[in-house]
């Protein structure tokens, strides 16, 4: 951990103690030397009072809870809603990796929209045997009522959040897709503008990529895709309501687009057009940014009992007279079951190889793969292939006899239903812990934007496990987030054209 040298007359903080242990660690690259990227932050580190970082995370704490800014965690007897963790300490990404993970990004997306819009169309990669037909019939998220369907400029996946992750030796896997209603850019946004109030002079001397520009962006995807020959289409963010775990999220985007937020009881189908009901009448909407699954968006299409979806929605969007983002059956490309085929999606679409790898995976479908699982299953990470928010994983290697067991009767019952994978010991990053910091292992969600073009955000949801030794950064499971920053270029000199932050008064604590 860093430490407080006693003897140092101006109480500064000592990095020489940091304990890097035996995996990647994002700022150091040995003890108290900095990565050449992270020099500039390292150096405001040292220069610090005893006691000032602990106040700067105070700070940012009393301001979270002020501006109510939450999460609620499902499964909690008592509906726990909590202020939303944050770690004062940033991660930072140089720009040459950047440029690597955008592009591989960007590849991904572009293969996986590719992809869907083959599977409800022609089904040539099934035709190919390239991926089994079977994996897509058999999958939850596969829709039968999606079939034939054209959506403006054929882009399905409109928001998409991979998640990125490093392993001890310093390479970078993509560990998933979320394609369905991915979540957690809002808290990219407030991490951003939490630094800049109360952490203000930790910028200085660093040009960092801005983050800010995204609801813009989001807001041209989307209306770039709206049907067409409509003029200043009207956009709306469709939530299931209050009690959802992200509608924190759902009202901040909408504020900053400048759209409605809208639930399915205020709209309509009225003369073949979605309309939303208004105090001066109807009015068309062009554009759903929806926020809730398949299931609930149209009681006479998917889920009967559904109250969350508008009836009849389907029939108006497969008119194409109104554009659903992300596409409904956009879920077939982040089936866990599809994930270890996607090197040969990008392969059989783009004639490339992936840029950024996959985690080594295998298939309990497959039953070479489903025997290997069963037996190794102390030193594997086994998955749901439809579950999220880290809830039933097995972390084989921190697992006991009996949930081994139980993991094992539900792989023979449902071997379709699980993946597994080895337990990679993912990158480290100082994190504030009880007045020190201290090593835990992070990921990184980016959120790729596609229209007309493919944009992806420069920086992402850098989430930290802030249990010691534990792998599992979701913050339905204990985890916290970072502010991450993409340097303007290696030497951290600033460019034309990247922002140099612009910082609002910081508020009283």
């Amino acid at each position: 951990m860093f430490i407080i040298d006693s003897q140092n007359a101006t109480f500064q903080v000592k990095l020489t103690d940091y304990s890097i242990a035996d995996c990647y660690d994002e700022l150091f690259q040995s003890a108290g030397e900095a990565r050449n990227s992270c020099s500039p932050l390292v150096e405001h580190l040292r220069a610090l009072d005893v006691g000032e970082l602990t106040q700067y995370q105070q700070a940012a704490d009393l301001f979270l809870r002020n501006s109510g800014i939450t999460f609620n965690v499902y499964g909690h007897a008592d509906g726990t809603e909590r202020v939303w963790p944050f770690d004062v300490v940033p991660r930072i990404i140089g720009a040459t990796e950047w440029s690597i993970i955008e592009s591989g990004l960007k590849q991904r997306i572009d293969a996986l929209n590719c992809f869907v819009q083959d599977v409800y169309n022609d089904a040539r990669i099934l035709a190919e045997g390239v991926v089994p037909e079977h994996l897509i019939f058999s999958s939850k998220s596969y829709r039968e009522q999606c079939r034939g369907l054209q959506p403006p400029h054929s882009t399905w996946c409109h928001i998409t959040g991979s998640d990125v992750v490093r392993d001890a030796n310093g390479d970078l896997y993509v560990l998933e897709d979320n394609l369905r209603c991915p979540s957690g850019v809002s808290y990219v946004l407030t991490n951003r503008d939490l630094m800049k109030r109360v952490f203000t002079t930790i910028f200085r001397g660093i040009s960092i990529a801005p983050v800010e520009e995204y609801p813009d962006n989001l807001l041209r995807t989307l209306t770039e895709c709206a049907p067409a020959a409509v003029e200043n289409p009207t956009v709306v963010l469709l939530t299931p309501g209050v009690f959802n775990a992200a509608y924190f999220e759902h009202t901040y985007l909408a504020q900053q687009m400048g759209i409605e937020l809208v639930e399915g009881s205020d709209l309509v189908v009225d003369g073949g057009y979605v309309c939303m009901k208004t105090t001066s009448g109807l009015r068309r909407v062009d554009v759903i940014y929806r926020r809730i699954d398949d299931d609930f968006l149209d009681p006479k299409c998917f889920r009967s009992d559904s109250a969350l979806g508008v009836d009849h929605l389907m029939d108006v969007y497969r008119a194409g007279n109104v554009n659903i983002a992300n596409a409904p059956g956009v879920g077939i490309a982040d089936d866990k079951a599809i994930y270890p085929y996607v090197p040969d999606i990008i392969r059989f679409y783009l004639g490339e190889e992936a840029i950024i790898k996959n985690v080594p995976t295998f298939s309990c479908a497959v039953d070479k793969e489903k025997d290997h699982v069963l037996s190794n299953l102390s030193n594997l990470v086994v998955k749901p292939t439809n579950e999220s928010g880290g809830y039933g994983i097995l972390m084989g290697p921190m697992s006991t006899q009996q949930q081994r067991d139980e993991c094992a009767a539900s792989i023979h019952q449902n071997p379709r239903e699980w993946i597994a994978q080895p337990m990679l010991n993912l990158s480290t990053a100082p994190t504030l812990v009880n007045g020190s910091l201290q090593p835990r292992h992070v990921d990184l969600r980016p959120f790729i934007l596609r229209g007309k073009d493919t944009y992806v955000m420069k920086g992402g949801l850098t989430r930290v496990a802030l249990v010691e030794g534990s792998m599992i950064v979701n913050s339905s499971q204990g985890g916290g987030s970072k502010d991450t920053w993409v340097l303007a270029d290696h030497d951290c000199v600033p460019q034309a054209g990247v922002q140099q932050a612009t910082f609002p008064e910081a508020p009283p604590c």
